[in-house]
């Protein structure tokens, strides 16, 4: 098929490579560069980079308000457009562009978690499991009917970073396998019930309260791992705690109980993995080496 594939992060890339593999990618729509690092020079978007050394004509307008931009899209002559975690708001005459449309793949399970952090809201929300929805897109907000669903267990310790790694490796196959029976495939409504909203993450949501429970706690601290990272000050300093797993105690919100335990409003926890100030994520035992613990943790 000749494919117009539009994504931006890092989790689009496996899918941007998978269809470069096995379909004419025509072209790719990204995100515009965006000043980044301490010079703040401007730096490529992850599926921009990997596009340009594919070999693969980019695209990454502002947005499809002119005519101009809807018209380069249209000139492509795509059977399908493929859109993974883009970043802009297709209007409909972009939707009915390709022959057979745009499919997006969505980090959920729909009508759960639609919107911008599936992902971490799945995690942080507690819930058993997600999934991966092929979706034919439509004018709302990952409102389409279903093409093809599969779901995957969330570990009980399962961070955002490594969820977030395996439904991109799901996604990539998945619409592989939707491209090449698109044709026997039946849309499926989304059901009216169930439905939720996945609001952007909001750095206010990073600060630990060790006076919440221990349940709450290791969902935010592993729904908000790796980015933007719970965080907690130890001995006046400000350090992100990655991730966390049930213990055995109790005590005083924040009590240090032994090791790396740490009591919460109800029951305990136990840091697996933190990063202090200007230095990489480690795990507990070597964060431990080099950081006396108070009393009590703020």
């Amino acid at each position: 098929m000749r494919v117009i594939f539009m994504g931006t992060p890092e989790f689009s890339v496996p899918v941007l490579e998978a269809l470069a593999g096995a379909h004419e990618v025509v072209a790719v729509y990204s995100q515009p560069p965006r000043p980044a690092g301490r010079g703040k020079a401007l730096r490529p978007s992850p599926v921009q980079a990997r596009a340009e050394a594919l070999g693969l004509p980019v695209r990454h307008p502002l947005n499809f308000k002119t005519e101009e931009a809807r018209a380069e899209f249209a000139a492509f002559n795509a059977d399908v457009a493929v859109v993974v975690a883009y970043g802009l708001i297709l209007p409909q005459a972009v939707l009915d562009a390709p022959a057979r449309g745009c499919l997006n793949i969505h980090a959920s399970l729909l009508p759960r978690w639609r919107g911008a952090a599936p992902i971490h809201r799945a995690i942080m929300a507690g819930d058993a499991e997600t999934g991966i929805c092929i979706m034919q897109m439509e004018a709302g907000l990952d409102t389409g009917p279903v093409l093809l669903r599969r779901a995957t267990p969330i570990g009980p310790t399962e961070t955002t970073g490594a969820l977030h790694d395996r439904l991109s490796a799901m996604g990539a196959a998945m619409i592989l396998e939707a491209l090449a029976g698109l044709d026997h495939l039946t849309p499926q409504p989304q059901p009216e019930d169930g439905v939720t909203y996945a609001a952007k993450i909001d750095k206010a949501e990073a600060r630990i309260d060790w006076a919440r429970p221990a349940a709450d706690l290791i969902r935010q601290i592993n729904g908000l791992s790796p980015f933007p990272g719970a965080w907690c000050e130890i001995a006046g300093e400000r350090v992100k705690v990655l991730c966390a797993a049930p213990a055995e105690g109790a005590g005083t919100p924040g009590a240090v109980l032994g090791g790396f335990t740490v009591a919460c409003g109800t029951g305990a926890l136990e840091i697996l993995e933190a990063q202090r100030e200007g230095k990489r994520p480690m795990p507990a035992a070597e964060v431990l080496r080099g950081l006396t613990l108070p009393e009590r943790l703020g």
